[in-house]
């Protein structure tokens, strides 16, 4: 199992989202789909039995995706950034992905790129397409601005001192004479438990910032690892944030601190129960797994 999943709030229509992207993107698939029980549809005020959550993979990182409604739109503080082997690809890619959407950044050469665009597509979902001549890698991408402008370090610095297994692999500032503040990060990779992702501080303002449309789901085998993560990401964030397992963060960026066993006592075969689980997930902040385990059971 992945450890930290990109977790997609849509409108909707995350179900025609999912299938688009499925089919857009190599070594891709849709996981599993799981209905809104009774508890599920009364707590969000959607149809019983409709589309909640979608698990799917795309070039072998795996995502997934919620008909939350129009609570939380997509902002450009987190996009997806696609690195492509070969200009067939990243011309197809550009394609499929931009009809509907914007273009924050044209599709074109730049300094840094052969051929490089940022886009939000159709659901307003943002992606970055940059030709590396390397096999198709998806990586989450944050963006730092407006108030959080600056503070890329600090946060690249909490996240991997909070994952195991994880390390800073590269790290670019302005400098002097530069677009940007003299020494934040105008680019960086790091690795989190092993997996790849990106941070960038703006050096232009924007009316945007992270929001809950895009989080982090972090598997949790244990409740000590619950603990944990909830601990140490929660510190120095907004507690109006934190329910259902979910916290945001001192700079705003949306967590979930699931354990995983949470998908098969919420979308299991016995509708009973997982109401259960659901209705005690429901009146949670910090997710318990003896107590979830207890209410599926019955006792």
């Amino acid at each position: 199992m992945q450890k930290i999943v990109p977790f997609l709030w849509y409108n909707d229509n995350a179900e025609e989202a999912v299938k688009r992207y499925t089919t857009i993107f190599k070594r891709s698939r849709i996981e599993k789909v799981v209905p809104f029980n009774e508890a599920g549809a009364k707590a969000t005020k959607r149809p019983e039995g409709s589309v909640m959550t979608a698990s799917f993979e795309l070039a072998d990182e795996q995502f997934a995706a919620i008909n939350g409604g129009p609570v939380f739109r997509f902002t450009p503080a987190i996009s997806l950034y696609v690195s492509c082997e070969t200009e067939e690809e990243i011309d197809s890619l550009y394609r499929k992905l931009s009809p509907g959407g914007d273009v924050l950044m044209p599709f074109q050469k730049y300094p840094f790129s052969e051929k490089y665009c940022w886009i939000t597509d159709a659901f307003g979902l943002s992606w970055q397409l940059n030709l590396e001549q390397r096999e198709q890698k998806i990586t989450p991408a944050l963006l730092f601005i407006n108030k959080q402008a600056g503070k890329a370090e600090e946060a690249i610095n909490l996240y991997t001192s909070t994952f195991t297994n994880s390390s800073i692999k590269y790290l670019a500032r302005y400098e002097a004479g530069e677009e940007g503040i003299e020494g934040a990060v105008k680019h960086a990779t790091f690795s989190l438990n092993g997996q790849d992702f990106i941070a960038m501080d703006s050096h232009t303002n924007g009316d945007f910032t992270f929001n809950e449309a895009v989080s982090f789901v972090v598997n949790c085998e244990t409740q000590d690892e619950v603990d944990y993560f909830w601990q140490k990401l929660s510190d120095g964030g907004d507690e109006k944030a934190q329910q259902c397992g979910w916290l945001k963060d001192r700079f705003g960026v949306s967590w979930q601190i699931v354990p995983a066993i949470l998908p098969q006592l919420l979308g299991g075969g016995d509708r009973e129960k997982s109401q259960r689980a659901m209705q005690a997930m429901l009146k949670m902040k910090k997710l318990d797994i003896t107590k979830l385990q207890d209410a599926y059971d019955g006792k």
